[in-house]
């Protein structure tokens, strides 16, 4: 049943024109983007080899893509989270779905699939600009595998809280807005906790913290383990409300 949800939430999602759009739109900064940074690096390929830089292509074009696409999907996936549980609310379908014959849980881990499956769609597509660099040299792999590993796992947090949000409201601009907020804070916990007692603490929250090693190459179980955690507590929060809602219709 939990891939059955997951396929109609899908099917639902592309019959949006907003879904569309939104690949549109991002394929179009990124690309944007990734060219300029290939521009660029042209422009100090020669200096940096007379400087004996280590820094190749991967470093100076495909981390700082995958850095700018975390920071633009940060902005799509409450435009893309919003509907999936506040529409059945706002609809007043959710009731159906209670009657139906699947636990709480198959129906948010469903939701949340078909959410992820659409964000993982956006990150092939980006994968395949630096891997349109193999026409004319190479990639360091293990950098590029550990940037797509961090922003797969980035993006299923992004869709965690997107859907949790989606739980709380039947309003879809306020489970926009609501997600944002949550993500972006989130975001920026350890720029808030500089100069104060827990910063520890709130830099240890951070999910930039804990993106920004894959970036460089480095895989940190703590780091993977941490967005993992990240993503279940939100998943179980929104079984948890949904279980609410259940009990007290």
């Amino acid at each position: 049943m939990i891939f059955t949800i997951a396929r109609n939430e899908l099917r639902r999602m592309f019959l949006s024109p907003l879904a569309w759009v939104i690949l549109a739109v991002v394929m179009a900064i990124l690309a944007f983007m990734f060219l300029s940074s290939v521009q660029y690096f042209v422009m100090i390929q020669s200096r940096l080899l007379s400087m004996g830089s280590e820094d190749g292509v991967t470093a100076v074009v495909v981390a700082p893509l995958l850095g700018n696409a975390a920071v633009v999907l940060l902005l799509v996936a409450p435009l893309v989270s919003m509907r999936l549980v506040a529409d059945e609310r706002r609809n007043k379908t959710l009731s159906l779905l209670f009657s139906a014959p699947v636990s709480m849980t198959e129906i948010v881990l469903g939701k949340y699939l078909s959410l992820v499956a659409f964000l993982w769609l956006i990150l092939a597509m980006v994968a395949l600009m630096p891997l349109s660099l193999l026409a004319g040299g190479t990639l360091d792999f293990g950098l590029f595998g550990a940037g797509l590993l961090g922003l797969a796992l980035l993006l299923a947090a992004f869709a965690a809280v997107g859907l949790f949000m989606s739980t709380l409201t039947q309003n879809q601009s306020v489970a926009a807005v609501g997600t944002f907020g949550l993500l972006l804070l989130f975001w920026i916990l350890d720029w808030a906790g500089r100069g104060s007692g827990a910063s520890g603490i709130l830099g240890y929250l951070s999910i930039l913290n804990h993106y920004e090693p894959f970036l460089q190459g480095i895989f940190d179980t703590s780091d993977a383990a941490y967005l993992v955690l990240f993503i279940l507590t939100f998943l179980m929060l929104s079984i948890r409300r949904l279980d609410m809602d259940r009990l007290g219709g």
